[in-house]
């Protein structure tokens, strides 16, 4: 769990580095960022999830893709969640 938890911290990151950069138009640090949370994602694919944070890593990896307006705030929006769940993880 301390692996799995940890590769979850470094994707919330990234995903709010992601969303950071999107909202203030550095498009290029925000693929960076894309691209690491991207192999969090993957990284994250070989262990079992709940319903719950199954929802968040599909849905999150939707908006990583997304290159409307509406991805920053749904990239945050993820990051938030995603760190609320790590925080309740013992």
């Amino acid at each position: 769990m301390n692996e799995q938890k940890i590769i979850l911290q470094s994707l919330v990151m990234d995903l709010k580095r992601t969303a950071l950069n999107l909202h203030s138009g550095s498009r290029d640090v925000a693929e960076q960022f894309r691209g690491e949370a991207l192999k969090w994602e993957k990284e994250l694919e070989k262990y079992e999830h709940d319903e719950y944070l199954q929802g968040l890593l599909e849905k999150s990896k939707f908006s990583l893709y997304d290159r409307s307006e509406q991805a920053a705030e749904d990239l945050l929006m993820y990051s938030v969640l995603l760190q609320n769940y790590v925080l309740k993880l013992k």
